[in-house]
């Protein structure tokens, strides 16, 4: 029997974990299959029935060799592909425009990490796709590298297809969709896949998959995700990927309808001069900007008309879409695009994020004090600054601070870009290595 057949059929008196005891005058929602690993209910940890058989269905489904289910993002499964693949002190070569969860990996190993730069799309003003030659180059270069992380698909839509004779780890947390209908980018591929059910596909929040389509690593993997997962995985989580699979199994008509959504969509929003659309690998990614708007001040106006955007840049406005969406959705951003006030002015914040002078490794920062933040340029980096979403960081522990970087912090934060720092001390203050 399925997981979510038998979460269905409840019927013992729980007495057992968690404390609610799926009594319903607490009212909490959920709470009727909220378990823990009783009899019968396999163990996320130690799988062998149940929770078994469904990550035997996702690795098929996704065709790859073997998945592992994460309820704790793909941030674990990040950390636990890293340290599978690294010894501590290793050297690994990672895209700058990772997600900060590799950066996190990196400082937790203690590993020499070189950077590889994709290229800048300037009509965005973000990092992009990965060039093959650059990648050749690099390894070259750096021989001794262990493994190379990239993100694929980047959270604007952008892909890199790449190969290489060392482990490559694929962050394509934004990517989970790929694959389920022709008009859809083809699946990453890659030593170990990370993607996150919950961002594109039909599935609760902090739901995700590690794929292993290189066999040797899936015992450290497993290993490392049960450091890093916790110990008391949510049936409730583990439940909405059991029925996300379902319907993946029979999603081709759901598919065509959402392309027939997106397609409808697009072309009428093509006709609105105001309004740019920047196609990317992945059509589903909506990228607007408006002429005479910055990113933030194009969301605060789609707030007004109710709709709640994923993000915005200093450049434009980032919408995620999905197969769950639905005509009335499509009509209300449009009619919302549509009534946005025509200006004339043209605003323009395009600025590639610099990459500073590395250091020390971020886990040689062992004390830090705080910096006034016009007063910290030559001084190196006590904390992660980035902008969140998409958690890329602008500068990281380690590197020194240049006046480009304070530059760009602060045209961010002037426009009301969300700019986050380790400390909070931001905007008047950041971190910075102390002279031993």
């Amino acid at each position: 029997m399925k997981l979510s057949n038998k979460l269905e059929d409840l019927d013992s008196y729980p007495f057992h974990m968690p404390g609610h005891k799926r009594n319903n005058k607490f009212n909490i929602i959920g709470s009727d299959i909220d378990i823990t690993e009783i009899d019968c209910f396999d163990n996320l940890h130690y799988p062998s029935n149940i929770i078994n058989d469904l990550e035997k269905d996702i690795a098929k489904l996704f065709h790859y060799k073997r998945s592992i289910i994460s309820v704790n993002g793909s941030t674990c499964g990040i950390l636990s592909a890293i340290c599978a693949v690294c010894n501590r002190g290793d050297k690994i070569i990672i895209a700058r425009n990772c997600h900060k969860s590799v950066y996190n990996a990196c400082f937790f190993m203690e590993l020499e990490v070189i950077y590889i730069e994709p290229k800048f799309n300037e009509s965005l003003g973000v990092y992009g796709e990965i060039e093959q030659k650059k990648v050749d180059a690099i390894i070259k270069e750096n021989h001794d590298a262990k493994a190379i992380v990239i993100t694929s698909p980047t959270y604007e839509g952008i892909i890199s297809s790449i190969d290489c004779q060392i482990p490559l780890i694929i962050d394509s947390a934004h990517g989970a969709h790929f694959g389920f209908a022709r008009w859809l980018p083809s699946r990453a591929s890659g030593d170990i896949v990370i993607q996150s059910l919950h961002k594109t596909l039909p599935c609760l929040t902090q739901t995700a998959v590690v794929h292993i389509n290189n066999q040797k690593y899936f015992g450290r993997v497993k290993m490392y995700m049960d450091i890093f997962e916790t110990s008391s995985p949510s049936y409730i989580l583990l439940n909405s990927v059991d029925k996300c699979i379902d319907f993946l199994k029979n999603s081709e008509n759901a598919f065509h309808n959402y392309k027939d959504l997106l397609d409808d969509f697009y072309s009428k929003a093509n006709m609105l001069e105001h309004i740019t659309i920047h196609r990317n690998d992945d059509i589903t990614r909506i990228i607007l900007s408006a002429k005479g708007y910055s990113g933030t001040e194009l969301s605060e106006h789609l707030r007004k008309h109710g709709i709640e955007p994923e993000g915005a840049t200093l450049n434009f406005v980032i919408l995620i879409s999905t197969v769950a969406d639905t005509k009335t959705g499509f009509d209300l951003l449009y009619k919302a695009l549509a009534d946005l006030e025509i200006r004339k002015n043209s605003i323009s914040f395009r600025k590639k994020i610099p990459i500073p002078q590395k250091k020390y490794k971020s886990s040689e920062i062992l004390k830090t004090e705080e910096t006034k933040l016009c007063e910290s340029i030559d001084k190196v980096c006590g904390e992660y600054i980035f902008a969140y979403p998409p958690d890329i960081p602008i500068i990281v522990p380690g590197e020194l601070i240049t006046q480009a970087v304070i530059d760009n912090i602060k045209l961010c934060i002037e426009k009301d870009v969300n700019i986050i720092s380790d400390s909070n001390l931001l905007p008047d203050s950041i971190l910075t290595k102390t002279e031993l």
